[in-house]
């Protein structure tokens, strides 16, 4: 990347075909679409040059740009948002792209922004995750989202869905974080990235994460704070609407983005 200008944008990548709740990207959120919601939130980002969504779908793309936002046509056969975003990502000018999740609603514009920071900071690096506290001994077991240790210069050493330490909690706090659905890549690694096979862990834990860290990469944690509800089935969208209306700051970000009073 010698010599290119900083340049970052956020990618969403979406499609309908979700198993657990198809179409979720589009259901509506106080009469908006759960996506627009995502991509206005980053939006508010003065530290990213623009927002693009990546779909295969027509119904997703018309929606969006029906709201001004931008599109990029991708195929169907992606089986996750990194390989759609860097079929994305061949048609725009940047340095670095910043994957969101279509699903995650209540995304604080400050996440986008310490990316961006963290990214400003070290543009030759490779890969940058956002990352929060273990709150609880039990999640460290709980293998419904991801974790990983990191070293003292907060590098990803590896990554798992059960804690494979035998320290006591309150040391493991220090080392093992979540991982949270905000990931980026400098434009070229992640180019590369794409054409490697998948690493073992990746295929056998459903991580993606470990194709970084198999092949070499250095993949750094961006602390970000705590993990906010997103939608992963039909009943978890009153969960994220009751967190909207129980907290201040997400309320007055529904106000900023879509002028609506909670």
């Amino acid at each position: 990347m010698t010599n290119q200008p900083l340049k970052t944008v956020a990618i969403i990548p979406a499609h309908m075909a979700s198993v657990r709740f198809p179409g979720k990207i589009l259901f509506p959120f106080l009469g908006y679409p759960m996506i627009e919601h995502v991509r206005r939130r980053a939006l508010l980002s003065e530290k990213i040059n623009d927002v693009y969504i990546a779909t295969c779908d027509d119904e997703i793309a018309e929606t969006v740009s029906s709201y001004g936002g931008n599109v990029i046509m991708t195929g169907n056969h992606h089986i996750n948002g990194t390989t759609r975003i860097a079929e994305a990502a061949q048609h725009i000018e940047a340095s670095h792209i910043i994957l969101l999740q279509g699903d995650e609603p209540l995304l604080l514009p400050t996440f986008v922004d310490m990316m961006a920071d963290a990214i400003a900071a070290n543009p030759e690096g490779d890969a940058w995750n956002g990352t929060g506290p273990i709150d609880a001994p039990e999640e460290l077991d709980r293998h419904s989202f991801v974790k990983c240790a990191v070293n003292q210069q907060d590098q990803i050493m590896y990554c798992f869905r059960r804690s494979p330490s035998y320290a006591d909690f309150d040391a493991q706090q220090k080392y093992i974080r979540k991982i949270l659905g905000i990931i980026a890549y400098r434009k070229a690694f992640l180019e590369h990235l794409v054409t490697l096979p998948q690493a073992q862990t990746e295929i056998y834990e459903s991580i993606e994460q470990m194709r970084i860290i198999e092949n070499g990469g250095l993949l750094q944690s961006v602390t970000l704070g705590e993990s906010l509800p997103s939608v992963n089935e039909p009943h978890e969208a009153d969960i994220v609407l009751d967190y909207i209306q129980a907290n201040d700051v997400q309320r007055g970000l529904i106000k900023k983005t879509f002028g609506v009073e909670i």
